[in-house]
């Protein structure tokens, strides 16, 4: 009789423990980006965290395509950039009149926008870009939007090519064309970037001082940004336009869960150093008060009032 009843609540148990774990989609960007490797390193620790939530990373087209599937319910998580999840939310630009259900769990780096181009493309300076085929950032993506919105300000109109970030740095490797936007850091190239380098003499195109600052005063949502020279073999200092990237989800993930995610993330010290450089030795939750645009999910605020940091009103659910 005993053994039946152990058996019995041993099955009940274990049967409530299934039910209790939650399946979400990550959705995170091209596999040949440096941050897929970052979300697949996020989503081990997650699925390792003993929570019961188990992530499933899926290759996207990046912060665009990720809110698209977020806002369709077939995605619970992604990728998003700072301006982008801000014009998101706030119903502007590319969202005008729709105003996406969005709050962010954490902001993991900054992410410089690089002009690439072939070093014998003739093309030695932003101004040259005029009718040069060149690729504005993979399709659906934050880099793709903001590059076309940044050139468009400052009066460059390029021939510009869509494709995906393999089938770009082919084109670029074959001078089919001359380049293309890729997310950097601000002490590392992408790795896409240090790829075609490998096989291609490149050149990083630079704004001007005015240039910068018009971006700053009409695009208030980004920042500029020094780069430091050597970020690559022959690479001089340049200064581009910026952003920050991290990862949101909508209103409809409940607050246990992620508190498990951010929980997974905040209580980590090596993971996502060695799957991105920018990661390493960061203070992630001082970084995501300093980047944040838009309100953190009430998960991820839980996480950080418990563990002693002040969340500002403006980043507050519904602020």
């Amino acid at each position: 009789m005993k053994t039946r009843l152990f058996g019995a609540l041993s099955a009940a148990l274990l049967t409530c423990t299934a039910a209790q774990a939650e399946d979400i989609l990550f959705g995170s960007t091209s596999a040949s980006s440096s941050h897929y490797g970052y979300i697949v390193a996020v989503g081990k620790l997650i699925n390792e965290g003993g929570s019961g939530v188990n992530a499933t990373v899926v290759e996207t087209g990046a912060t665009m395509d990720n809110i698209r599937r977020m806002e369709r319910g077939q995605m619970d998580l992604g990728i998003v950039t700072t301006n982008v999840v801000q014009h998101a939310v706030s119903g502007k630009k590319d969202f005008e009149g729709r105003a996406q259900d969005l709050q962010l769990l954490w902001v993991y780096s900054t992410s410089v926008q690089n002009i690439v181009v072939r070093a014998d493309s003739g093309v030695k300076s932003i101004d040259d870009l005029n009718d040069v085929r060149l690729n504005p950032g993979i399709k659906g993506s934050a880099t793709e939007s903001t590059t076309e919105e940044v050139l468009t300000l400052l009066g460059i109109k390029p021939d510009y090519v869509r494709g995906s970030t393999t089938d770009v740095v082919n084109r670029v490797k074959d001078n089919r064309i001359s380049g293309y936007v890729k997310s950097g850091t601000e002490t590392s190239l992408d790795s896409s970037t240090m790829d075609l380098a490998t096989a291609t003499e490149i050149r990083i195109l630079g704004i001007s001082d005015e240039q910068a600052a018009l971006i700053r005063e009409k695009m208030p949502d980004l920042s500029t940004m020094t780069v430091a020279a050597g970020v690559a073999e022959g690479i001089p200092s340049y200064t581009s336009w910026t952003f920050g990237v991290g990862v949101a989800a909508t209103s409809k993930m409940s607050e246990d869960t992620a508190y498990e995610i951010v929980k997974a993330v905040m209580s980590d010290t090596t993971t996502q150093g060695m799957a991105l450089a920018s990661v390493k030795n960061a203070d992630l939750a001082q970084r995501t008060l300093d980047f944040a645009t838009v309100p953190l999910h009430p998960g991820a605020v839980r996480w950080f009032e418990e563990n002693g940091y002040t969340v500002p009103d403006r980043l507050k659910p519904g602020a």
